[in-house]
Parts: C-alpha cells; sequence; structure tokens
C-alpha cells in the first residue's frame, strides 16, 4: 500500500504535497530552488494555501470537511483548518518511527514505559508511543486538538489505550506533576514559538523554553529513556538546540539534525529535532 503522504514538488516558495487522494499547493519559505514539474502539475492541485493577502484557502470546496490516511503506520484524520494546516506535520514521520522502536525496545523488557507528549497538536508522537506500548501523556492547550487527536486514536485503535487526555498549560501542568511526585521515563515536546495556554497564557520560545526544558528535566525518572525535542521556530538551528540539550542532559547521548520533507525533488527544510538518549540497562 502506498504512503498516505508524498512530497510531489517544491520551489518558488512552495511545496505541491499528496496527501491520500487529494493534492495541495502550500506555502514553503526555505524552498528558494526552482520547482522540478511544470505548471500543468501544480495547476492540477486540487487546492492551494497563501499568505499573499492574509490566510486563503483557494479551491478548498473540492476537500472534503475530512479525511484519512496512513504514512509512517500511523492513521490520520485530515481536514483544512483556516491556517492553513491539516493536522499533521509530515515532517515529524522519521520522529515517530523511531520513538515507536525505542519505546517498542524499552517495553520489550516487561516495564511498560511512561511518556508525556507536550504541545501534542493532533498526537502523531502519542499514537507512535502508544503503539509502540507506551502510557503516554497527552497534553495541549487546545480542547479542538485534544479532540481531534483521542480521534486518531479511535483510527489507530488506541481508543482503550492507558492515555491520558489532558487540556492545560504546559508550565501549569508539569508544576502540578510534580508536586504528585509523578514522573515519566521519556518526554517529548514541540512548543510555539508563540502560542497560548489553555487560560490565554503567553508562551514564547526564546523567553520560555528554558523554563520548560528545566521542568522537563525535574520530571524525568530516575531512568530515563529519552527526551525529544523538536521545533519549527526560524533561526533556531540544531547546533543551539543540541547545545542547549547536551548542556542540561550531560549524561545522555545527543543526537540533532533538521527535520525533512523528502520527495522525488529536493528536500525541504521543516524544522529540527534534538534527542537526549540514555543507555537501556
Amino acid at each position: 500500500m502506498r504512503d498516505g503522504y508524498e512530497l510531489v514538488d517544491s520551489g518558488d516558495g512552495r511545496k505541491l504535497e499528496r496527501f491520500g487522494d487529494y493534492v495541495l499547493a502550500r506555502p514553503c519559505s526555505q524552498a528558494l530552488w526552482r520547482p522540478m514539474l511544470g505548471m500543468d502539475a501544480w495547476n492540477g492541485a486540487d487546492a492551494s494555501f497563501d499568505r499573499e493577502e492574509g490566510n486563503r484557502w483557494h479551491g478548498r470546496s473540492n476537500l472534503p470537511k475530512s479525511w484519512n490516511i496512513e504514512t509512517a503506520g500511523i492513521r490520520f484524520k485530515l481536514g483544512g483548518t483556516d491556517f492553513g494546516h491539516l493536522g499533521i506535520f509530515p515532517e515529524q514521520r522519521t520522529q515517530w518511527r523511531w520513538i515507536r522502536e525505542t519505546v517498542a525496545k524499552a517495553a520489550s523488557s516487561g516495564a511498560r514505559p511512561n511518556v508525556l507528549n507536550l504541545f501534542a497538536y493532533s498526537g502523531g508522537s502519542t499514537m507512535a508511543a502508544a503503539l509502540g506500548g507506551a502510557e503516554v501523556c497527552h497534553l495541549d492547550a487546545s480542547k479542538g486538538m485534544v479532540e481531534w487527536a483521542r480521534e486518531n486514536a479511535v483510527l489507530n485503535r488506541l481508543a482503550d489505550h492507558p492515555i491520558r487526555w489532558i487540556v492545560d498549560d504546559a508550565h501549569k501542568f508539569m508544576r502540578r506533576e510534580l508536586r504528585r511526585g509523578r514522573r515519566y521515563d521519556a518526554i517529548i515536546l514541540d512548543p510555539p514559538t508563540f502560542g497560548r495556554g489553555a487560560g490565554g497564557e503567553m508562551y514564547k520560545i526564546e523567553r520560555d523554553l528554558k523554563d520548560t526544558l528545566g521542568l522537563v528535566k525535574s520530571l524525568l525518572s530516575v531512568k530515563p529513556i529519552f527526551v525529544l525535542f523538536s521545533s519549527h521556530t526560524p533561526g533556531l538551528s540544531p547546533v543551539v538546540a543540541a547545545n542547549v540539550i547536551g548542556q542540561l542532559f550531560p549524561s545522555a547521548k545527543v543526537e540533532s539534525g533538521e527535520m525533512l520533507l523528502q520527495g522525488k525533488g529536493f528536500s525541504c527544510p521543516s524544522g529540527i529535532y534534538c534527542r537526549a538518549v540514555w543507555d537501556l540497562v
């Protein structure tokens, strides 16, 4: 069965992507090269999105209200949002595979890993960890996104899996977890460049990341498995992330790099990741 996602082409600040049966053209600011395909391919897209005069869909009526795809072994419900997002960040596919494999390896010892997924969006990492055998706590400030993630759990036959669904501000929740004495074997976080918490709390990554990571460190169990940090913040490089994470977790092996959308043509840089990984003994 073919993968539900494909980068068809990119260039001139755009990307042409296939999500299941639908081809969409959307912005991609780093695609400074020329497209490989001709205009016929781009003009044949079912719908497109741009930010030239505000956020605008063109041909949105050609898309269903929602549809499902499978990629990286995970099923997703998709739907066009007012900001051009669809409920999935496919550049995370490599991380989802890694999460599932790493959690499954840890779970093979007999103990079920306890994983916290912060800023969890529609739950790709939550699904990967749960499918690997982990107990998961899924947190996002948006009630609508948590509901979307719960629908994805049903699609992946995880409705009865031990997943806690939390709508809250990340810092407030982590501080409560510390007071409760709860700890996690692995923590995943993809904080926004700028966002608001469930109670209207403002989050700015350049101001708040240090506190976020400090709370993450405090919440780790005595034998942690990994911390996985990812970001779409412009100017935040893999080297910067590795320096920050490596300094915070000196006993861990640190791996970092770019998240990429890869297809038949050029790869599109789409954020960065950094992993702190501890040996499983």
